[in-house]
């Protein structure tokens, strides 16, 4: 059984078809790319697997279940988590605490325990600390776990939300556009932290992104959409030789 199996999935806005039969499958343990020119509708691809958007069409099943209808807070307890083109840190909350947020699927405790500190507070939040210097340190962030995200550096700001990301315990793990903004050296290092994340953690990934080196470089295998429709799919060398993925690109 597929980790993601998308069928015939579909969406309007009014008169605009935004994405129309889009089928996709992705085996478990997967390192898979949604690559397209701007406007092709991947992060709306991403809206509606995040129950961010319901799909006018189709089906999404999760490892065999399922996530039509269901609320984007269901849909991460399910098992998938995302990243966003921009950055979306809390950015006035320390490095260690953003994580921690991430932890709510695996810890929790009650209103009253936490305004009282009562019963099994204390416990779970020392818990939920080394959970989360764990985390961390996988990603080289433990020495600066008390800084504000804010103050971090572009490309370690990157890592602390893919950390948060994973502390969801996450199945299918999302990442839009995770190089944009980085520089050749932060791409390469982020090229080896999405390859440790899928070996340690053994999450399923599906990534949009626009740098064709790291693309290339890291995904089994593509699929490139083109004004909402599949335009083309297989291995990198497959598809970034395609000529109409190559006219899409450079709109010639």
């Amino acid at each position: 059984m597929a980790m993601l199996e998308v069928t015939s999935l579909g969406i309007s806005f009014g008169g605009l078809r935004a994405v129309d039969e889009l089928s996709m499958k992705i085996e478990k343990g997967g390192l898979v790319g949604l690559i397209g020119p701007n406007g092709a509708g991947k992060t709306t691809v991403f809206n509606m697997l995040t129950g961010v958007y319901r799909p006018t069409d189709g089906g999404i099943r999760l490892d065999g279940q399922n996530l039509i209808g269901k609320k984007p807070h269901e849909i991460c307890k399910l098992g998938v988590a995302r990243t966003f083109q921009n950055i979306r840190l809390f950015s006035g909350l320390t490095v260690l605490d953003n994580v921690k947020t991430g932890l709510h699927n695996e810890i929790s405790y009650t209103l009253a325990e936490s305004l009282l500190h009562l019963g099994s507070y204390r416990k779970k939040e020392r818990q939920m600390d080394e959970k989360a210097m764990e985390l961390l340190r996988v990603f080289d962030l433990e020495n600066v776990a008390g800084y504000q995200a804010a103050n971090l550096p572009y490309g370690k700001q990157r890592k602390l939300e893919i950390a948060r990301a994973l502390a969801t315990d996450p199945k299918l793990l999302l990442l839009d556009e995770p190089a944009a903004g980085m520089n050749p050296n932060e791409t390469g290092e982020l090229m080896e932290t999405i390859e440790l994340v899928r070996q340690r953690f053994g999450v399923t990934v599906l990534l949009i992104e626009h740098d064709m080196k790291l693309v290339s470089g890291i995904c089994e295998y593509l699929y490139v959409l083109n004004f909402g429709r599949l335009l083309a799919e297989g291995t990198p060398g497959e598809v970034l030789s395609n000529p109409e993925v190559v006219t899409a690109y450079l709109g010639e």
